[in-house]
C-alpha cells in the first residue's frame, strides 16, 4: 500500500513551467528577434515564459546562450543615446520652458534618465517621449 501511495505521489507531481532562454549570445544594445529565443522546460524564478514580451525589445545587458532571459535584461529600443543633444521640456501650470539638453544615458520611450540643461549646466531627471524629447519629471 505504501508503495502505491509513493508511486501515485511521484506520478502526480506538477508539470514544470517553461522559461525563455537565449538561443545564442546576444550583445547589449541588440534588438531581439524570434530566432534569438528558445523555450526551455526548466522553471527559473524571475524568468519569463512568454516570448512575445521579449521579441522586438533591446538587450540592456549581454545575454548568453542557454541562460534565462529576465524582463529586467531587456527594455524598449533606445531612441536617445548617451551624449545626444535633445529638447528638454518643463511644462507645469501653463508655464512651458523648452531648452537644449544633453542626455546622460541611453533610453527608450517612457524611461527616465538624467539630462543636463546646456544653458545652466543643471542636471534633471526627465522622461523620454516617443519623439525623443525629454520631459522634466515633477
Amino acid at each position: 500500500m505504501t508503495r502505491w501511495l509513493i508511486m501515485a505521489l511521484l506520478l502526480a507531481a506538477p508539470a514544470q513551467a517553461e522559461t525563455i532562454v537565449a538561443a545564442r549570445n546576444i550583445p547589449a544594445q541588440t534588438l531581439i528577434g524570434p530566432d534569438d529565443l528558445l523555450v526551455s522546460p526548466i522553471d527559473v524564478p524571475g524568468g519569463t515564459d512568454d516570448p512575445l514580451l521579449l521579441v522586438g525589445m533591446e538587450a540592456r545587458t549581454a545575454l548568453y546562450a542557454g541562460r534565462p532571459v529576465r524582463p529586467a535584461d531587456v527594455g524598449f529600443p533606445a531612441i536617445v543615446d548617451r551624449n545626444q543633444l535633445i529638447t528638454l521640456i518643463y511644462d507645469v501650470g501653463g508655464l512651458l520652458i523648452s531648452t537644449e539638453g544633453r542626455a546622460l544615458g541611453r533610453a527608450g520611450e517612457g524611461e527616465v534618465i538624467r539630462v543636463m540643461n546646456m544653458a545652466s549646466r543643471a542636471t534633471v531627471s526627465a522622461r523620454i517621449s516617443a519623439e525623443g524629447t525629454a520631459h522634466v519629471a515633477r
